[in-house]
């Protein structure tokens, strides 16, 4: 049985884990490791969290796996290029935990779990700084076949939009459609790729330690017991009329940020975004966190990214978007605000791209590029999808016209600047060179433009028509900030004291690199590497105070 339900759970745990993300199940499994009886609550029916809907890369520098696929690497060379991304804002201490810490907890996961990991060959978003590698710090995860678990494929949260291919197989694709007979035998076997991979292979490791599961679990409140922490779970399906209450020595909160709830994105978000990660994170955990004294930091932070919201994608029942940053980095779109001009450089990495939609206009004082379109002509579409679309068929959702003016009047965008932009995009894309912005001029840039278009893979005339046009938003993967911790993921108190016995990992705690993003994978990185200090930390805690408890008992 994969999960148990909350009337049979047990009284009393060494750790429970509110969340069943990486983050909580990394944990969970160190803690397993240790020998401590384990717990993990999961608020929504499916479990897996942002993880699962993601696509599940990990960044980690210096890794042994990179090494051992032949890439280059070192914890000096990871050290410089992390102080250079966020060495404004990181100590040189939490840089040098992050590079030590993270190749740690990679190497945990590849030889005591079910976890299988396979470098990528993709560069840091910044290969000009130093320290930077041209690959091998993304893992990418490989298919995960639930096979030996009965049950588990329907008990694991689906993908949001993401099909059944690892990041490496989508990364071949060169932005075209995957090969749909591979993706239905995935389907009808149960194989999951990407995020949903790698929580089932943790979750498989966690069954494995008799590690204890409940979905539909929301915690309702968390507070201190004499000898540790009560939580209490609301049983009923969300209905709060019955509740059930479980002792714990620790506590990991690992449930996610809170970009699903209005009124904490509205009190801490600087501009509007478009959520597209698991409905579930609505900020419980950190509202938890609060009510028992924590800190917070960084709460304006997000993991951002533009979205393309197609009316069709809808995620648990609630309307949703897929990320553009592919259809804004392949040869043959440009990416325009409302007076018709381009304002970034579409390959940019989507999380300093989606800073820009943000931008304020000194005249009007509105966001000068929210909202913005996807702007691209009938050759475009004939390659590639676009937010999941059919190559070839126009969706009923695209606006689209014969001409480049009557695009723009539909759109309500200035005509003058569009085909302005336009003309002088084509040009640049004739010799290969954005005079503008520079798309295309990086490696890192070009890695998921088409290789098959040269000499720049992400440029190519817009002169086919019709033209077509889709809006594109500020969007966000998750919010970053939350609940104060230290280097051993301890929970905080206002005045920088741990809470004994309180732990964060993922979304729900201050992201580790305070709202900059060193390379793909960050986010999940990130993660990971807080959840397994966390667990270590707590293990030898409790594994130190379990003696002095025997001692008692005699």
């Amino acid at each position: 049985m994969i999960t148990t339900p909350v009337q049979e759970l047990s009284t009393n745990y060494d750790v429970v884990i509110i969340g069943s993300g990486a983050a909580g199940l990394v944990s969970a499994v160190r803690a397993a490791d240790a020998g401590l009886t384990v717990l993990v609550l999961e608020k929504a029916a499916k479990l897996g969290g942002t993880t699962a809907a993601g696509g599940g890369v990990l960044w980690a520098p210096n890794n042994h796996l990179a090494k051992a696929a032949g890439f280059t690497d070192s914890h000096e060379a990871g050290t410089a290029y992390l102080s250079e991304a966020a060495g404004h804002v990181m100590s040189a201490e939490e840089i040098d935990w992050y590079v030590a810490t993270a190749p740690r907890a990679v190497e945990y996961l590849a030889s005591n779990t079910r976890v299988s990991l396979t470098p990528l060959a993709r560069p840091d978003y910044h290969l000009e700084w130093p320290g930077s590698a041209d690959g091998g710090r993304g893992l990418d995860n490989n298919a995960f076949d639930p096979a030996g678990y009965p049950g588990m494929a329907e008990a694991i949260r689906p993908s949001s939009y993401f099909p059944l291919l690892t990041m490496a197989e989508r990364d071949e694709l060169n932005g075209r459609a995957p090969d749909q007979q591979l993706l239905a035998e995935r389907a009808a076997t149960g194989v999951r790729t990407m995020g949903g991979a790698l929580v089932g292979s943790l979750l498989a490791s966690a069954l494995d330690r008799g590690v204890t599961v409940a979905a539909s679990a929301p915690v309702e409140d968390l507070a201190r017991s004499e000898d540790g922490w009560k939580v209490t779970i609301n049983d009923d399906g969300g209905s709060r009329t019955t509740s059930a209450e479980v002792r714990a020595n620790a506590v990991v909160i690992a449930s996610g940020g809170f970009e699903w709830n209005a009124r904490l994105r509205s009190a801490f978000l600087g501009f509007p975004v478009t959520p597209i990660s698991a409905p579930s994170n609505e900020g419980d955990g950190l509202q938890l966190g609060l009510k028992a004294g924590a800190a917070v930091a960084d709460m304006t932070a997000i993991w951002g990214v533009p979205v393309i919201c197609p009316p069709t994608q809808i995620y648990d029942g609630v309307p949703s978007g897929r990320m553009g940053n592919v259809e804004m980095t392949l040869p043959g779109s440009i990416t325009v605000n409302s007076a018709g001009k381009r304002f970034v450089n579409e390959a940019l990495n989507y999380h300093d791209a989606s800073r820009v939609f943000a931008t304020i206009d000194p005249r009007t004082l509105h966001q000068q590029n929210n909202p913005a379109w996807l702007v691209f002509d009938a050759a475009y579409l004939a390659k590639y999808p676009v937010a999941g679309s059919t190559p070839g068929i126009p969706a009923d959702w695209m606006v689209t016209a014969p001409s480049l003016e009557k695009l723009a009047a539909k759109l309500g965008i200035d005509q003058d600047g569009l085909s302005a932009t336009v003309a002088k995009f084509n040009a640049d894309a004739e010799t290969g060179t954005d005079t503008e912005f520079g798309r295309g001029s990086t490696p890192q840039d070009r890695f998921l433009g088409d290789a098959g278009n040269l000499p720049n893979p992400c440029l190519a005339p817009l002169n086919t028509g019709p033209f077509y046009a889709v809006p594109i938003k500020a969007g966000v993967l998750g919010t970053s900030g939350g609940l104060e911790t230290n280097l051993h993921g301890q929970v905080l108190d206002r005045h920088g004291h741990p809470l004994a016995g309180l732990y964060a990992a993922g979304n729900v705690s201050a992201g580790v690199f305070r709202n900059n993003y060193p390379g793909g994978g960050a986010t999940l990185g990130s993660a990971i590497t807080r959840a397994f200090a966390a667990s270590e930390h707590l293990a030898t805690t409790l594994a130190v105070k379990a003696p002095e408890a025997e001692r008692l008992r005699v």
